[in-house]
């Protein structure tokens, strides 16, 4: 070999980025992820329907044992609303040998008809009330002494 030849150049290494190239630093979560921003809509759907699920659970006892549940839409076998609407926004589905009641909640239609997080809330409660006096044989009032009155 001849150690007269020109060795070619070696690229510098890449420096590790601190800044965007704007220099405004760079971006990162807006939110840290234990911060209500950072929950999904679909997350604090769930927390929705758990609260109003604990609410009623703290003065019905028998409720323990029930699932409660949320499902994105309802399937084509859980047919129609009551009311007459053709979406149901709930539904309750009966014990079985080997799997307790079930109350489930579907998310997209209850977002559709409440635009704000406090109409969600309500709607919700009000869905997951109807279906436990449905399970408890009573009527809506019965089971939460203020059903309706917002």
């Amino acid at each position: 070999m001849d150690s007269s030849a020109p060795t070619p150049p070696i690229p510098p290494s890449p420096r590790p980025r601190h800044r965007d190239r704007h220099g405004r630093g760079m971006r990162g979560p807006i939110a840290p992820p234990q911060v209500p921003l950072a929950l999904t809509r679909a997350d604090a759907f769930d927390d929705l329907v758990r609260d109003a699920a604990d609410r009623l659970e703290r003065r019905w006892p028998q409720l323990a044992d029930v699932e409660f549940a949320v499902q994105e839409v309802p399937w084509p076998q859980d047919g129609p609303a009551r009311d007459g609407d053709s979406v149901p926004l709930g539904r309750l589905i009966g014990a079985a040998k080997d799997r307790p009641s079930r109350i489930v909640v579907y998310r997209r239609p209850v977002e559709i008809r409440a635009k704000t997080r406090d109409e969600r809330a309500l709607l919700v409660h009000e869905i997951v009330v109807e279906q436990v006096a449905e399970l408890l044989g009573l009527s809506p009032e019965n089971v939460d002494p203020k059903y309706g009155e917002d």
